[in-house]
């Protein structure tokens, strides 16, 4: 779902303590890195400058409805700066088939408006599949729940 998925839903939380979610393409390293580009005067890229505690959620927007398919992930998160900016270029965008630009260094850095940002999860937890009013398979259970990803 991550390499297929071009947006997740970014949560921040203003110096106020007031909640903002914001849609960005991104590319994922696995099930605990997220990558993403915004400009740095975003509401977002600004909250995570004060706080850096965010929420993540990437979900399937094709499937019917009572046929949910999630990651939930919550974690830190802040600009991506040195050396690791090599290797967050090397995973943003992602999978060439889901139209994302390839980035260069100049593009990130100095003057440029935009910054290569990362989340990195602590916490994972996937939407158990289920068929709408059956019992999940793997936990027999017949309502919407989460289950933790190790």
């Amino acid at each position: 779902m991550l390499d297929t998925n071009g947006f997740l839903t970014l949560g921040t939380v203003d110096p106020d303590g007031r909640p903002w979610t914001s849609p960005v393409y991104f590319a994922a390293s696995g099930l605990r890195e997220f990558y993403w580009v915004s400009r740095t005067d975003a509401r977002h890229s600004g909250n995570l400058a004060e706080r850096p505690h965010v929420s993540i959620v990437v979900f399937d927007s094709s499937v019917r409805p009572f046929h949910g398919r999630a990651l939930y992930a919550a974690g830190t998160a802040g600009e991506v700066q040195g050396d690791d900016l090599e290797r967050g270029l090397q995973v943003y965008p992602g999978p060439g088939d889901r139209g994302g630009g390839s980035l260069t260094l100049g593009d990130v850095t100095g003057s440029s408006p935009y910054r290569l940002y990362r989340a990195t999860a602590t916490s994972v937890w996937v939407l158990c599949p289920r068929e709408p009013g059956q019992p999940c398979p793997l936990h027999g259970r017949a309502n919407d729940h989460r289950t933790a990803v190790e």
